[in-house]
């Protein structure tokens, strides 16, 4: 019976230890509990379609060079492997960008690409302090080393925000896109191309757009003008 309290108190006392140190490790989480890895499409969608601002106006997104966030610490073994946040760089969506950022024809345009999808966990953004600008300056980092890039072109859509993050980023803030407007169809979706002739909608007012650059090849010079961010 001695011997049998004796192991109840040892089991007892593991027990405690081992809550203690999961309870001190979810209140001391810190970046290095946290890993970067590149990923399908598939292992980011569901977080983009349950968290980016975008999820109710754009349906789908473009896969490219996808990194996704991932806690691996022990605090809590079932997330593990759960994607808390995704960084998409893929190429520009028409050669008509980079003809008027840089003056690049359509063959000159290699290695010109786009920062298109940006999303973190908004309970992961509330828990840790600059979790977002930490992100996506080590996917930059990574993506440089799995592909030659010459420059990054990123948007924030005025409607949502005005790209703060970028700037913490080091990107350079080059104003508005022009004033455009998109065709909407009588159900309320947008044309994508083609004719409208005889069709029943309406035109509106397209949201404009925060431009963020950051490049990286000394020879490429914008032909936008850089502003300031306080003119936003």
């Amino acid at each position: 019976m001695q011997q049998f309290c004796k192991l109840q108190r040892t089991v007892q006392f593991c027990y405690g230890a081992l809550f203690f140190y999961v309870g001190n490790q979810t209140n001391s989480m810190s970046k290095s509990d946290y890993f970067i890895d590149k990923v399908s499409k598939e292992k980011i969608k569901d977080l983009l379609y349950t968290h980016h601002y975008l999820k109710d106006e754009s349906k789908d997104f473009k896969s490219g060079f996808n990194y996704g966030l991932f806690r691996s610490t022990f605090e809590c073994p079932l997330n593990i492997g759960s994607c808390l946040g995704t960084c998409v760089f893929t190429g520009l969506p028409v050669p008509e960008i980079a003809v008027g950022a840089f003056g690049l024809e359509r063959n000159q345009q290699q290695g010109i690409y786009e920062l298109s999808r940006l999303c973190i966990h908004p309970d992961l953004q509330k828990e840790e302090y600059n979790i977002t600008s930490w992100f996506v300056s080590r996917c930059i980092k990574r993506f440089r080393k799995d592909a030659t890039v010459r420059a990054i072109l990123s948007y924030a859509d005025s409607n949502h925000h005005t790209g703060v993050i970028y700037r913490a980023c080091n990107f350079k803030y080059y104003g508005l896109t022009a004033p455009k407007k998109d065709f909407y169809y009588a159900d309320g979706t947008k044309h994508s191309r083609g004719s409208i002739r005889g069709t029943d909608g309406e035109w509106r007012d397209r949201s404009r757009k925060h431009r963020y650059l950051m490049v990286f090849e000394k020879e490429l010079k914008p032909l936008w003008k850089e502003q300031k961010y306080g003119n936003i």
